[in-house]
């Protein structure tokens, strides 16, 4: 078993540590793993090196919550075993006990990548099976495994399983190059492969990755489609690093079909959100689909400047399909559970925003919350900046000319770690003839932005020595009607 050293009791005062946004209390971690939700807990786990602050032999950190705002930090899920390095992967309820491992009752059972290292440097990646009878605080690995293996296959992992129930039968998800393989089981152990998505659909920038496939509801109305997310890894020729996207379409539970397979949606704009998945066997009463993903990019990861951890996970996120004049998108809108921890400071009506507007000066906190509802159309661009104690500051802004909402990080503070960590991440913001919202959550380390209730959404880190001194709006070449500005500071959830 890993035994890991005990963590300083102060850990949630270090420099850039997150107090909103789940975190490991010491070294690495990446990709979400694994999160289900059972006997009312949310688990997390993730990819994680209990041993060193950059990317190695690959474990499954774990925690739980009960809200997905404080987290309870657990020992390590899954270690590395004959068979490799525990890579990505997910959890499923075995309500019927389909798989024969819980004696006629439910329980957790893990479906993970088994990566093993050969000669050459590569991996050989084959999926397995972990399983738990006491609510996921110990896992016994399958005597079987693995389950799952194709030799021809250099990259071949990642499963994401679900129960499809108008077959009654479960359904993996498995990136496999840069295509995504789709495979059945009557009970988790025997494998089918049943098709093959997007070798000539999508954005083909790097390997695919962390694919997720799920049914949502179309606005209010009883349509229903099947979204897939995929994850693109780092590739040096392509400026934004690891990035995700995704596709609407139709699944049969064994062929998915994109309705504009030749269309690239990005699910963020920003550079740091990568891997994203969504919680298993959330109760239909409660009927959410919820998105975590790894804030951070393979370009810089192993460079962020954090001292004893590095890493964090976005705020989770309900995902809901809404019709646009574009077509059906999907949006993204932080969970109503972050609203415990918010703490208005001002809040105001009706501002014409001419030259500088000055708010909340003496603000003083790393962590806040700013809502606006803007017009911005009448000046030729329109900012929200937030200057910190230390002279730095983050730029949020909008241009009317070319309606593209940005995030420029240039001045947020060190960014010297990696040539390409600093700069401004832009997004096209489809004109809808109304007035704009703007929900903006700042964290010790990160900004995330959410443009109309989430159509666009940008997510960037930023390492600032100071925190936020207070709120500014700038409007040039005009005015900006803004309707609504309230700022919120955000308690610590640790």
């Amino acid at each position: 078993m890993t035994v890991l050293k005990e963590t300083p009791k102060d850990f949630a005062r270090e420099k850039y540590r997150p107090q909103y946004h789940f975190s490991p209390k010491e070294n690495w971690m990446n990709d979400p793993n694994g999160m289900v939700y059972f006997h009312g807990e949310y688990h997390l786990f993730y990819q994680y090196h209990p041993f060193g602050t950059t990317w190695g032999p690959m474990h499954w950190g774990h925690a739980v919550s009960k809200d997905m705002v404080e987290w309870e930090h657990l020992p390590v899920a899954l270690e590395p075993d004959e068979h490799g390095m525990i890579f990505s992967g997910s959890c499923v309820v075995d309500w019927e006990d389909t798989s024969g491992l819980f004696d006629g009752n439910a329980g957790l059972v893990a479906i993970f990548t088994h990566a093993k290292e050969v000669a050459d440097g590569n991996h050989i990646q084959k999926q397995s099976l972990a399983y738990s009878k006491d609510d996921g605080r110990t896992w016994v690995k399958y005597a079987g495994n693995p389950v799952l293996e194709d030799a021809s296959l250099k990259d071949f992992r990642d499963p994401k399983v679900f129960w499809h129930a108008p077959d009654r039968r479960w359904v993996m998800v498995l990136a496999a190059g840069d295509w995504v393989n789709i495979y059945t089981s009557p009970n988790l152990i025997e494998w089918s492969y049943a098709s093959s998505f997007g070798k000539e659909e999508g954005a083909h920038l790097g390997v695919w990755e962390c694919p997720d496939l799920f049914p949502l509801q179309v606005d209010t109305s009883n349509e229903k489609k099947w979204v897939m997310i995929v994850s693109i890894g780092d590739d040096p020729q392509y400026e934004e690093g690891s990035r995700t996207q995704y596709f609407i379409g139709e699944f049969d539970g064994e062929y998915f079909v994109a309705d504009e397979p030749e269309a690239v949606r990005w699910l963020d704009y920003g550079r740091d959100n990568y891997a994203g998945v969504t919680w298993s066997d959330i109760p239909e009463e409660d009927g959410r689909r919820i998105l975590l993903g790894w804030m951070s990019n393979w370009r810089y990861a192993n460079q962020l400047p954090t001292e004893s951890f590095r890493s964090a996970m976005t705020l989770p996120r309900e995902l809901t399909l809404r019709t646009t004049q574009s077509g059906i998108r999907l949006f993204q809108s932080p969970v109503k559970e972050l609203g415990t921890l918010e703490e208005t400071i001002s809040e105001k009506v009706d501002v014409s925003v001419a030259g500088n507007y000055r708010l909340a000066d003496d603000l003083k906190t790393g962590t806040l919350k700013v809502e606006l509802t803007v017009d911005p159309t009448d000046s030729r661009h329109f900012q929200l900046v937030l200057p910190t104690t230390n002279g730095e500051k983050t730029v949020i802004g909008y241009e009317s000319d070319t309606s593209r909402v940005y995030i420029d990080r240039s001045l947020s503070g060190e960014n010297r770690f990696h040539e390409d960590f600093s700069g401004c991440h832009a997004a096209y913001v489809p004109p809808t003839g109304r007035p704009m919202t703007w929900q903006v959550y700042v964290d010790h380390s990160s900004v995330e932005l959410f443009v109309n209730d989430g159509e666009v959404v940008l997510t960037d880190l930023i390492f600032s020595e100071g925190v936020v001194q207070g709120v500014e709006l700038t409007a040039e070449e005009g005015h900006a009607a803004v309707s609504k500005l309230k700022v919120a500071r955000i308690r610590s959830a640790m």
